[in-house]
């Protein structure tokens, strides 16, 4: 089985070499890396730093302006001849060598399964509050969920993160692939779409990547401010599933988790980081009742909104 590994590309920078470089040691081989670089002149300044790049690489340039979640994404899978597209994040890095197999792995373990996505471990940085977010959100035990979990996992159900995830290409293309204009949760969206189609989601828990981010208050606002508009924009997906039970659930069970690991006094930050994410979702899923120009002071990702 062919394996190409897409990855979108903003600003190279060392992490993403030693990303390249991991990949390049792991125990399922590479076919082709398909980069989808925002802005060359990035890349171009980036490359004369770098001693050796892989043979197997091809590079695609969008502008600022073009670069859109979905459709960025779609375009690189379909530069691709292999049968296994993994996406990845350009600062999401292999925890050890067995990455690419152990996904794949889950990802072929049966027939009905569309895409496998990896655990995320939290990096050196990380704070204690994003590193319980990320064990809340990546279990330690693997899951194949299909359509028929949805009265037990609600909006989990879908969940899905192309920080690293794998698909069967064929299969991909079948179902349309990414939707081609989306600020946020194309994964999510795909999921949904392969779901409805009687396929499954594999979560790996075995495959794992190193990605976390310390994001300050405003920043957690513009990204569910951008997750919000995701869900109004795709009624078919989430009208029906809501998100905002799993948010309660997990600032209860961090709460509870800071209070066992007597860091109460790290709760007044969990409120205060939680209220402007409630915040930055609440006006997200009301965009369109916003002026333009609050709109674009709300979210992180100006360039979507343009024309």
């Amino acid at each position: 089985m062919k394996i190409d590994v897409v990855i979108p590309v903003y600003k190279p920078d060392q992490r993403f070499a030693e990303l390249l470089k991991r990949l390049e040691a792991q125990t399922s081989p590479v076919n082709q890396y398909i980069i989808m670089n925002t802005e060359r002149k990035y890349w171009d300044a980036w490359a004369e730093t770098v001693e050796m790049l892989p043979e197997n690489l091809s590079v695609y340039h969008v502008t600022k302006g073009e670069f859109d979640h979905g459709a960025t994404r779609n375009a690189g899978l379909e530069h691709s001849n292999g049968d296994i597209c993994v996406c990845m994040t350009d600062d999401a890095l292999p925890y050890d060598r067995y990455l690419l197999e152990r996904l794949c792995g889950a990802l072929l373990k049966e027939e009905t399964i569309a895409v496998a996505y990896a655990k995320q471990l939290p990096d050196k940085d990380c704070g204690v509050i994003e590193r319980y977010t990320r064990s809340f959100n990546y279990p330690e035990e693997s899951r194949i969920k299909t359509k028929e979990d949805l009265p037990k996992l609600g909006i989990k159900t879908y969940f899905c993160s192309n920080v690293c995830a794998a698909y069967k290409r064929e299969r991909y293309l079948s179902l349309g692939g990414f939707t081609r204009k989306t600020i946020f949760n194309e994964d999510m969206i795909f999921a949904a779409n392969a779901m409805e189609h009687g396929y499954a989601v594999a979560y790996a828990a075995d495959a794992k990547v190193i990605h976390s981010h310390n994001y300050s208050a405003r920043e957690q606002f513009c990204r569910n401010f951008d997750l919000g508009v995701s869900q109004a924009d795709h009624p078919e997906v989430f009208l029906t599933v809501r998100s905002e039970g799993e948010g309660i659930r997990l600032v209860k069970q961090t709460a509870g988790y800071l209070l066992k690991k007597r860091r109460g006094y790290l709760l007044p930050e969990l409120i205060w980081m939680c209220g402007w994410k409630y915040m930055g979702f609440f006006m997200g899923k009301r965009y369109k009742k916003l002026p333009k120009g609050l709109v674009r002071l709300c979210t992180m990702n100006k360039n979507y909104w343009k024309g």
